[in-house]
């Protein structure tokens, strides 16, 4: 057997049994928001999950898709919050398409849930605000990486945290670079992804009934449930 065929016999027998709890029509509340207000609460409550606001954002760039790994500042019914750089690639990729997927892979839990949905910038004050109770360091680095963009080395972004550390020093205000800040994720479709033994897993999907309509009222949100 070839080194290939080895790893591919061990990939194809790589599984294991989930659990037997599940999703459950009757106890499914009707807004999708109360249900991932849950599921996040016992992600964060659960040491086996690193960093459970850690979530992959995929957009369409002009050569394909691609995805990477943000972090989750905020939710409510409005959407699902992140920051970054404007300009850098996956800001670029938003303003050309605002249409965008989320996934939290809760993989210690046998969860995921996936949203799709439209990104929209977020008000300079709401921005604001958040830049302003991020730790110094983080301030700085927002400011000294031309994130996305070509580097020469290391050395050249230490340089530039440095020269920024001078020109912000530690202890006053630090402004908000224009080109940074949050974009809110408003969903159209939100679905939950439970493990179950025997790969019969649970899938339930939620989403707007009213076309062309973003609105986080409980009536309008659909819920049926998938095949796995």
């Amino acid at each position: 057997m070839s080194n290939d065929d080895e790893i591919r016999s061990e990939l194809y027998g790589m599984r294991r049994q989930y659990a037997e709890t599940g999703l459950e029509e009757e106890t499914l509340p009707n807004s999708p928001f109360n249900l991932f207000k849950d599921w996040f609460q016992e992600a964060a409550n659960n040491k086996f999950v690193v960093e459970p606001n850690a979530m992959i954002l995929s957009t369409l760039n002009f050569d394909g898709p691609i995805a990477r790994t943000v972090l989750l500042k905020e939710f409510s019914n409005r959407g699902f919050t992140f920051f970054t750089n404007y300009q850098s690639r996956k800001g670029q990729a938003i303003a050309k398409e605002h249409r965008v997927s989320l996934l939290f892979p809760w993989y210690a839990m046998e969860r995921q849930v996936i949203i799709q949905g439209r990104a929209t910038k977020l008000a300079a004050s709401e921005s604001d605000l958040y830049f302003d109770l991020r730790p110094y360091g983080s301030q700085i680095a927002a400011w000294a990486s031309l994130q996305s963009e070509e580097i020469a080395s290391r050395k050249e972004l230490v340089e530039r945290y440095n020269h920024f550390k001078l020109k912000f020093p530690e202890g006053k205000p630090v402004p908000r670079p224009e080109y940074w800040g949050g974009y809110l994720v408003i969903p159209r479709t939100i679905e939950f992804w439970q493990g179950r033994n025997s790969r019969l897993h649970d899938r339930v999907l939620y989403s707007l009934n009213l076309e062309g309509t973003e609105s986080n009222s409980e009536s309008e949100w659909n819920k049926v449930r998938l095949n796995p």
